[in-house]
């Protein structure tokens, strides 16, 4: 059974697992910020940058389990496996979207 996700979010389920990071400026904001394990990238290229450099070291896949809306955010609570110590792992992705794209993202 899949879970129904806001368009931007369920593009970025689908870039996640499958790399075409071509497709990243379909789901972001030119100036969206991601922040992840510390760091935060501002910008399309940071973040497709990010995102390469990610996808390269972990081959990571997203499963979503849940999702709510809360305080302006929407909350993904999704299984991430890949090559990193402890996968698989639960993680939330919170995104705030505008007009249809993801101008924030934040990974816990």
């Amino acid at each position: 059974m899949s879970i129904p996700l806001p368009s931007p979010v369920d593009l970025y389920v689908k870039i996640e697992n499958s790399g075409d990071l071509e497709a990243l400026s379909e789901c972001f904001a030119s100036n969206a910020t991601v922040r992840d394990e510390g760091h935060t990238y501002e910008g399309l290229p940071a973040i497709r940058a990010w995102k390469a450099d990610t996808k390269k070291k972990y081959n990571q896949t997203v499963v979503p389990l849940e999702v709510a809306h809360r305080d302006g955010k929407t909350l993904l609570k999704a299984k991430l496996t890949g090559n990193f110590p402890g996968s698989p792992v639960t993680l939330e992705f919170g995104f705030v979207l505008k007009d249809g794209k993801i101008v924030s993202l934040e990974i816990h």
